[in-house]
């Protein structure tokens, strides 16, 4: 980010498009991870209890902690400045001007509360989640919600760290669709020290996993949904300097210093015409993000939109 506007570069944005996250290591200070810890544990009871209630059980019958009394939580599209109000130690974290900048070049200044969660794992859990997609994403309007991942606490490797597939999030699925995949070339066990925040597209697919260490693990998930078309919201110092036009083309003229650059380059499992599609994907994502309905990677869709326009004579 430019340090002096903490709103996304271009080439954050890209690498978002292509790779469906972004990850930022240690970027809350230790006072506001400490005390978002006992925070936490207070708003685990209320968040656990409430999801069985709405499964059909009883939260006494399955022996969950009663919740503490006075704890308030937003409802569903309450606009994200009147979430968590001071004192707060995760609202603060989300006024911090480092997050608050991330998330207003993503969805805007104010984006509605979707849901949260809180995601604890105790010590010595040998379960962990199946891949998953956060709710049903097999439409395919380019606009998107995003999730941020934030971990008060250090993550060391083995200890229960998100499991996800990093580009990942433009194949459509359902919810549960995913599950059966295991062990995903590229795939990432996130580990990291406290205060990191990951930021997921809402179609990337993730999965809670086994703690095999003896610290327990929290991380406090929050999913926002934009309010206004999410057209060039992040800085735009580099937008002139990395947006290519459609003749950008490997095989013709190409350059390396491009937005298309930074979209070709693909994960493990992407290969082929795997690739292929993938980069039509992306640039689909980035018309949306970007506002130039022309830009495009390698020709794959200009292409296509000419002999279209040939055939209608125009």
């Amino acid at each position: 980010m430019p340090a002096t506007d903490n709103r996304l570069t271009t080439q954050e944005m890209a690498e978002f498009v292509a790779a469906g996250y972004l990850r930022f290591d240690g970027l809350v200070p230790d006072a506001i991870n400490q005390n978002a810890v006992v925070e936490l544990q207070d708003l685990y009871p209320v968040k656990l209890s409430n999801a069985v209630k709405a499964s059909g059980k009883n939260p006494k019958d399955l022996k969950i902690a009663q919740p503490k009394e006075g704890v308030v939580t937003p409802e569903s599209l309450t606009p994200l400045s009147k979430c968590y109000p001071p004192p707060s130690a995760i609202g603060e974290m989300l006024r911090l001007p480092q997050v608050h900048g991330i998330i207003e070049s993503l969805v805007g200044t104010d984006p509605l509360f979707d849901h949260d969660f809180v995601h604890f794992i105790p010590a010595d859990t040998t379960t962990g989640q199946h891949l998953h997609v956060d709710a049903v994403v097999d439409n395919r309007d380019p606009s998107f919600d995003i999730q941020l991942f934030y971990f008060p606490v250090e993550v060391k490797p083995g200890a229960g760290g998100t499991r996800f597939v990093p580009g990942s999030h433009l194949r459509h699925t359902r919810a549960e669709g995913v599950s059966r995949y295991q062990n995903i070339l590229g795939e990432q066990h996130y580990h990291g020290s406290a205060g990191t925040v990951l930021i997921f597209h809402q179609g990337l697919w993730h999965a809670g996993q086994p703690n095999l260490s003896g610290d327990d693990r929290w991380m406090y998930k929050i999913r926002l949904n934009p309010t206004v078309p999410q057209v060039r919201l992040w800085n735009q110092d580099d937008f002139k300097a990395r947006h290519n036009d459609a003749k950008d083309h490997t095989f013709a003229h190409v350059r390396t210093d491009s937005v298309a650059q930074q979209l070709r380059e693909m994960q493990p499992w992407q290969r082929g015409h795997e690739a292929r599609y993938e980069q039509m994907e992306r640039a689909r994502l980035w018309r949306y993000l970007s506002g130039d309905q022309a830009f495009d990677v390698d020709y794959y869709h200009t292409r296509m939109e000419r002999r279209t326009r040939a055939n209608q004579g125009t």
